[in-house]
């Protein structure tokens, strides 16, 4: 533990992924949507939602807790707004084809937000408001998660930490791009210290007593910490309001861990919301403000010269183009781990 193998090639990882995925019995078509969502992560750096998930997802798919095959179906459609439901389907098919819709709808609207019921863990929520962005559009995404996270005082979580994205088109390299959480940090981050061996900082978790660990493990069996306090904890329970109350479906204690019940629908929701600026300005107009915007921002001095002023979005760009060229890393005991269920699918090649 602790060590990463050779660097692997970001297309080699995506094929391989695909072919894990297709052997569960999903379509070509889903596969591909999955893997290229997991592997995309992991070029952007967000390494604790990427191809680290593999397992619980094939497990839950063969399984049947993920509908390898989903009906996505309209429950209600009302000019700008519509809810889905999602039939229990893995969230990287159900979130795509939810924010295709809001971008359809804000081409027609201006506007556009769509809510989804009965889905599962949709890994990065930047994978959805850069599909905005890509089109031209603000993209916003969010979605609920078992509560792991406890209240300013509390002995017990009440919310999930409920990851939230923003994305901003600037139709230069990269498009602002906040994504976050309201816990200290997510939980995908405990799974990757603990596959790499690490330590954890005693502000990131609790263990099941309430009582910070710098453990990995125990803190992934007990709670989360809330970003800012009350600040992030309000903000959690508002993301919970609009994917689970707003859409019909599950929230809170509703709501199941894919690894505490991995034989269980998770019953996820999810929220999403594209609008359209170039109905508001023209594209040059926009562009020059966003210009000025990230001037701003990167102009801004830094107490220690030696480091620089990043917008939203930028270090994962930069982290892609570096992972394109040298490759993706991986702790030895995830590709041990990965190239055992290949072999169990029947699939020949390694990692």
């Amino acid at each position: 533990m602790g060590k990463s193998t050779n660097n692997i090639d970001d297309r080699k990882l995506y094929t391989f992924v695909h072919e894990l995925f297709a052997k569960t019995g999903m379509s070509a078509d889903d596969a591909a949507i999955c893997a290229d969502s997991l592997v995309q992560t992991n070029l952007w750096g967000i390494d604790s939602h990427g191809v680290l998930r593999v397992p619980i997802y094939v497990k839950r798919l063969r399984s049947g807790a993920m509908n390898k095959t989903p009906d996505i179906t309209s429950v209600r459609d009302v000019g700008a707004l519509e809810v889905l439901n999602g039939d229990n389907g893995c969230g990287y098919v159900v979130g795509k084809r939810a924010m295709t819709r809001a971008l359809e709808k804000a081409e027609n609207h201006g506007i556009g937000a769509v809510g989804v019921m009965r889905s599962n863990h949709f890994g990065a929520a930047a994978l959805y408001t850069k599909m905005a962005a890509n089109r031209g559009m603000i993209g916003i995404a969010m979605t609920n998660v078992v509560p792991n996270v406890v209240a300013p005082g509390g002995a017990k979580p009440i919310v999930g930490n409920n990851p939230f994205a923003v994305s901003v088109p600037t139709f230069g390299e990269f498009p602002f791009t906040l994504d976050i959480s309201f816990s200290a940090v997510a939980g995908g981050k405990l799974l990757l210290a603990s596959k790499k061996g690490e330590k954890i900082p005693l502000d990131w978790a609790t263990d099941k007593e309430g009582r910070p660990t710098d453990d990995p493990d125990k803190g992934f069996a007990g709670f989360l910490l809330p970003v800012g306090g009350h600040k992030g904890y309000g903000l959690a329970l508002v993301v919970d309001l609009l994917c689970g109350i707003l859409t019909g479906g599950a929230y809170l204690h509703g709501l199941k861990g894919m690894y505490k019940y991995p034989d269980d629908p998770s019953l996820t929701g999810h929220f999403f919301i594209a609008i359209n600026p170039l109905a508001l300005m023209e594209k040059d107009i926009l562009k020059e403000r966003m210009d000025d915007f990230y001037q701003q921002i990167k102009s801004s001095p830094m107490w220690d010269t030696s480091r620089e002023m990043l917008m939203p979005g930028e270090l994962e760009y930069r982290t892609e183009i570096k992972r394109k060229q040298e490759g993706i890393a991986l702790p030895q005991e995830l590709v041990v781990e990965i190239n055992e269920l290949a072999k169990n699918l029947g699939i020949d090649s390694q990692l």
